[in-house]
């Protein structure tokens, strides 16, 4: 199989994850797979825009008394950082240089770490400090399902790139699992594309009421 063939620099495709037809249909049903994601993501964000003002007392905690901005632009820098180490993963893998493909990749890991880290720390202190919890008010329940889903893709998207780092390790580059990389590296791209539009909806717009 092509994909088992041993490539050298000067061998290796220029666009290694569409050179197989394996490939081409791994990169199709992915974009299949991330429209379906845009569709619930919308769907979070128009029951969070619905349900951001409702609390049940005029002295509980809105949007604009619990989020610090510093903080959460703190944590946009970090996954938006993160977004170019993999591009220049990416680049790595495409000129065939594997060492520094996992290199980049696990500088994106290390970055997305520390969003995931920040995002934790914020709900725990929201729920310690201001009692906002996911059952405290319908915008509680929509903020924490909006930004914990998210949350949840970041770690997804984690142990999706350090299983292909640790699967690979050893094997090097392939045809075989350039499009699993690449493909990872999309779904990252995604997750810092959505988080651009939380940081924007739901910190931006809710400190300015």
């Amino acid at each position: 199989m092509a994909a088992e063939q041993k490539y050298t620099e000067a061998t290796w495709p220029s666009s290694p994850e569409k050179a197989t037809l394996e490939g081409k249909n791994k990169f199709l049903g992915f974009w299949l797979f991330l429209g379906g994601e845009t569709v619930l993501f919308a769907s979070l964000f128009a029951t969070y825009l619905a349900l951001k003002d409702k609390v049940p007392s005029a002295d509980h905690a809105l949007a604009k008394d619990l989020f610090e901005i510093p903080l959460t632009l703190m944590a946009t820098m970090l996954l938006l950082t993160s977004s170019l180490t993999s591009v220049y993963a990416m680049y790595h893998m495409k000129n065939f240089d594997f060492k520094r493909m996992q290199a980049w990749l696990l500088v994106t890991v290390l970055l997305g770490a520390g969003f995931l880290g920040l995002e934790i720390y914020e709900f725990n202190h929201y729920v310690h400090e201001f009692h906002h919890t996911f059952t405290s008010s319908a915008f509680g329940s929509a903020f924490y399902t909006l930004v914990g889903f998210h949350g949840g893709h970041v770690a997804v998207g984690l142990s999706w790139i350090l299983t292909l780092m640790i699967r690979n390790a050893k094997r090097g580059l392939t045809l075989y699992n350039a499009p699993k990389f690449y493909t990872a590296s999309l779904y990252w791209h995604f997750i810092d594309v959505v988080w651009v539009f939380i940081f924007t909806v739901v910190y931006l717009m809710g400190m300015v009421g």
